[in-house]
């Protein structure tokens, strides 16, 4: 199991379980690990688990940006000893076997900073340190090679709850039903529409589960693989499938 560590100068200021759910990341108190800083986006980013157990990363446009032994990144996978750069705060990457959802808290050395309405975009210079900083640390680190590309679901039309959905699950359900992982909005929407299911070789197919969907303007009626670029039609959506770095 991999835990975070959020430090400021040296000082730990909690200890956090990555769990199912993930751990998400930002300025806002609704954030997992909150970090009172004005130069951290109200939600800046999240850590989660992916396929084959990898641990992900993923930045939320945040204005700052997130850095992961030196370089800014978008989406990545973490590894043990990674060291995560989010404004003047430093999130290290570890492994343990303590039970999950434990957390410790510490006192911060410093009072966090006052918090505001909008991120503060750091001033030219303060930036460049801090990228001075943040590369310097990366000399220090080596950073994993190989990058997974994630199975991504862009919204091209239609009414959702988001406008894109990482494909992490065995099994993927299409509809308004609340056990859903891509939820439909309005009030003539199916409950289950479509699914898209991961096999072993991290292949994903897209079946029929209450309506019949089309892959390119083609009825699907048997699974069918879905290869990058596929556009996927049901229930008045269109999805776009795509492997994203």
């Amino acid at each position: 199991m991999h835990k975070l560590v959020l430090q400021f100068e040296n000082t730990t200021l909690k200890e956090m379980f990555v769990g199912r759910s993930g751990v998400k990341i930002g300025r806002s108190p609704d954030n997992g690990l909150v970090i009172d800083n004005r130069a951290v986006s109200h939600h800046h980013a999240r850590v989660f688990p992916g396929i084959e157990g990898r641990l992900m990363l993923e930045d939320f446009g945040s204005m700052n940006g997130t850095f992961v032994n030196g370089q800014r990144v978008k989406m990545v996978t973490l590894k043990a000893g990674d060291c995560v750069a989010i404004a003047k705060h430093r999130i290290f990457v570890e492994e343990s076997n303590e039970m999950d959802g434990l957390c410790m808290w510490k006192v911060p050395a410093k009072p966090a900073a006052p918090k505001m309405d909008e991120t503060f975009m750091l001033a030219t210079k303060e930036r460049a340190e801090f990228l001075q900083r943040v590369a310097a640390q990366g000399e220090q680190s080596q950073i994993a090679p190989a990058r997974l590309k994630v199975p991504t679901l862009f919204v091209r039309k239609g009414k959702t709850s988001h406008v894109e959905y990482l494909l992490t699950d065995q099994l993927t359900v299409i509809g308004k039903s609340e056990l859903a992982s891509i939820r439909l909005r309005g009030w003539f929407a199916p409950k289950t529409a479509a699914q898209i299911n991961r096999r072993e070789d991290n292949s994903f197919y897209l079946g029929a589960a209450g309506r019949i969907p089309r892959i390119n303007g083609h009825p699907t009626i048997h699974p069918a693989k879905l290869a990058p670029g596929d556009l996927i039609e049901v229930a008045g959506v269109r999805l776009e499938f795509q492997y994203r770095d």
